[in-house]
């Protein structure tokens, strides 16, 4: 992939245009970034990128894109951008920051790094990514592999190639999460082993279906073959229609299907599942690794919560299907702790637990955290809806939940749809939601913070959402 002198736009300054911009930067690359965003808005960005960087800021002009060799668009914008249209009409080629990422690895210049046999592992679905996404790192790197781990789960993978590229060592495994918005813009990005974990309503002020949304995350398969494997949730509806549809309705024409291996905490499958209180493997036609054996008893795997477990399988899986030894799965399974913002336990106080889940921005991800509960739950949720069914949540919130605390701007809808099925209140900002909840919670109960909605219109990210709970959580006092 030549870059050397060519004139490369990056639409989005965000982390992944950062990082593409930069790396570009770098590779001799005549780089512009335009985002519809102020530089003022932008500044924490603006102040880390290359000096040879220019400027399109608070617009989009079209001169800008139309007279690029290259247009490298990051996974906020959408493919749909008029002036990205007009570029493709003029022949410009169009790539996301992922499929960058993934030609710069295998056909670039960053080929005297990682060689030709770098092997790429991908991890999609609605919930639970990066916790896969990072157990699976973990265990490849105690089972003595190096990793370079990035994509979605915060570091873009531009960016953490120009720190490999700084460190001058060889690598193994390019570990990546990426998400619906990045598959939209691949091309022949290619991982050797790929997972879809779940696939429920997300986006959907993007995309116009469910359907619309899970064929996006299936382009994670798109140029797989019988060399590659594709992991797959076979407790997931959507999952498994997604897999009749691909490999059943209409085959591609032309090429080989991945070989197919699925995880379950509800049935006995070829791939790894949970029975009886142990994780089995049965990998049978998968590759060098036994016929059938135990994995662990799951109650040693150390991330509590029955997505969590599935999130353990799926790794697990991929692990195993990456040639890691056995031993490494068990004890990396042991040890690992979980994410922050993921069912984070951040305190007991008067014998109630107080629980962040900040990363439950859609109604898939608090579907899972409550069914994780079988103590009476004070629910903190709400925020900035992304066109999501409030509905689905109803069985839980009416066997689970003893009151419902909401904040945000989907706070009305969601008492709307909600609010007759538990004691519903309505608070003013974050702080006011944790002090009904300390109210309204006695003890042995849990007070969870699960919004099922985006953070944007209070907060700067679910992080930020997840931090600020946690630092009023621990500023209440014993008997207050």
């Amino acid at each position: 992939m030549e870059t050397e002198g060519k004139k490369i736009t990056v639409v989005g300054l965000a982390r992944s245009g950062l990082g593409a911009a930069n790396l570009l930067a770098s590779l001799g690359a005549s780089v512009t970034v335009t985002d519809i965003k102020t530089e003022e808005e932008l500044d924490d960005f603006v102040t880390r990128l290359s000096p040879s960087v220019r400027l399109a800021l608070g617009g989009h002009p079209e001169e800008v894109f139309t007279s690029s060799d290259m247009l490298v668009l990051s996974p906020g914008v959408p493919a749909t951008l008029s002036s990205v249209g007009k570029a493709r009409e003029r022949g410009v080629p169009v790539v996301g920051e992922l499929e960058l990422a993934y030609r710069l690895a295998k056909n670039g210049s960053r080929r005297r790094l990682f060689g030709s046999g770098v092997t790429f592992l991908a991890i999609t679905g609605s919930n639970g990514k990066s916790t896969t996404t990072s157990l699976l790192d973990l265990i490849l790197r105690k089972s003595g592999y190096r990793t370079v781990l990035g994509g979605n789960i915060g570091n873009a993978l531009t960016e953490e190639f120009r720190r490999v590229e700084a460190g001058g060592s060889a690598y193994d495994f390019v570990v990546a999460e990426v998400s619906s918005f990045q598959l939209e813009t691949i091309d022949v990005f290619r991982p050797h082993i790929a997972a879809i974990l779940n696939i429920t309503p997300d986006h959907m002020d993007r995309y116009r279906s469910l359907s619309d949304y899970s064929e996006a995350k299936a382009r994670i398969f798109l140029n797989q073959d019988r060399d590659d494997f594709l992991v797959l949730n076979a407790d997931d509806p959507e999952v498994r229609a997604l897999h009749e549809r691909k490999f059943y309705d209409a085959p591609p024409e032309g090429r080989s299907l991945p070989r197919v291996c699925w995880f379950s905490r509800r049935r006995k499958v070829e791939g790894v599942y949970f029975e009886d209180g142990m994780i089995h493997c049965n990998m049978s036609g998968l590759g060098d690794i036994p016929l059938s054996f135990q994995l662990m008893n799951a109650a040693d795997v150390k991330i509590k919560g029955v997505h969590n477990l599935e999130n353990a399988m799926a790794a697990a899986a991929m692990a195993l299907l990456a040639g890691c030894p056995v031993g490494a799965v068990r004890e990396t399974m042991c040890e690992f702790g979980g994410l922050e913002h993921r069912l984070e336990f951040v305190r007991e106080l008067d014998g109630v637990t107080y629980i962040n889940d900040s990363k439950g921005t859609n109604t898939g991800a608090v579907l899972k955290s409550l069914e994780s509960f079988r103590r009476p739950v004070v629910l903190i949720a709400g925020g900035r809806d992304k066109a999501g069914d409030f509905s689905v949540l109803g069985p839980l919130v009416s066997e689970r939940v003893k009151t419902l605390v909401l904040i945000g701007e989907a706070a009305g809808k969601m008492k709307g749809v909600l609010g007759g099925l538990t004691e519903t209140v309505i608070a003013k900002d974050l702080r006011e939601a944790v002090e009904l909840s300390r109210e309204k919670a006695a003890g042995g109960d849990v007070v969870l913070l699960s919004p099922a909605c985006a953070s944007f219109d209070m907060f700067r990210d679910f992080e930020d959402r997840g931090r600020q709970f946690k630092e009023i959580v621990m500023e209440l006092v014993n008997g207050g």
